[in-house]
């Protein structure tokens, strides 16, 4: 197993992307603090992942910088440690960038930009001992830049932004950061799909793989190789998990 005796903060791990990481980190003998605001969502998740792994389930508002703080506490508390962060978790609002407000702006940053920047420098102390992997997460959104998504993409691409800062910053403490972009049929996304096929048949067909990924069987195994020794000679990279769409040279 590739995570064998590390240990994993993943945010935004009740549903969607996050779960299928937290599903498959447990499979690769990781012991995981699930990070999530739905408490409800955490208490069935972890019922569902009784007796699979070491597992907790830490209800916490991340865009609030205190509570980054407390995440990686009561991670360390319980786990003795720090080996891997994946700042999965980012909620949005999409509209034109004329009818965009300055609380779609809050809402966006503060839950992504401010929230991974908060928790990569309250886990930095653990994971300078450890000499472990942060795993942040950006978008073709930011990249390509769609409409309707102004306040997203430029979240995303801060991201990207502060994980090549932070490669360089961090490269002589033993500490990788690296990204991942990628594109996945998540329960949200198929609800989507459902309200306007045409739409979502046009993202399908602008994957050269012909398919949105799997959370947990496509997108979640590049999330581990980033936090295993596979990927000892990497950092500042971002990883395209999109099936083709974008191309990175």
């Amino acid at each position: 197993m590739q995570l064998q005796n590390k240990t994993a903060i993943i945010t935004g791990g009740a549903g969607g992307i996050g779960q299928g990481i937290v599903r498959r980190f447990l499979a690769e003998g990781a012991k995981v603090a699930v990070v999530d605001i739905d408490q409800a969502q955490g208490d069935k998740l972890l019922a569902e992942l009784d007796g699979q792994g070491d597992v907790i389930f830490i209800a916490k508002d991340i865009s609030k910088e205190e509570s980054t703080k407390e995440i990686v506490a009561e991670t360390v508390e319980r786990f003795g440690g720090l080996d891997v962060l994946v700042n999965n978790a980012h909620a949005s609002k999409q509209a034109p960038i004329m009818e965009t407000t300055q609380e779609m702006w809050d809402l966006s940053f503060n839950t992504g930009t401010m929230a991974t920047f908060h928790l990569m420098r309250a886990a930095y102390p653990e994971l300078k001992k450890t000499r472990g992997s942060i795993i942040n997460f950006a978008s073709g959104a930011g990249m390509k830049g769609l409409p309707n998504q102004v306040t997203y993409a430029a979240a995303k691409e801060a991201i990207r932004a502060i994980s090549r800062t932070a490669a360089n910053e961090w490269a002589k403490d033993g500490i990788r950061v690296n990204v991942v972009s990628p594109i996945a049929l998540t329960p949200g996304i198929a609800q989507w799909s459902q309200a306007f096929p045409e739409a979502f048949q046009e993202v399908v067909d602008g994957i050269p793989l012909g398919r949105l990924g799997d959370p947990e069987t496509d997108i979640a195994p590049i999330v581990v190789f980033l936090a295993s020794e596979q990927s000892q000679y990497m950092t500042g990279q971002t990883l395209m998990a999109d099936g083709g769409s974008i191309k990175i040279y």
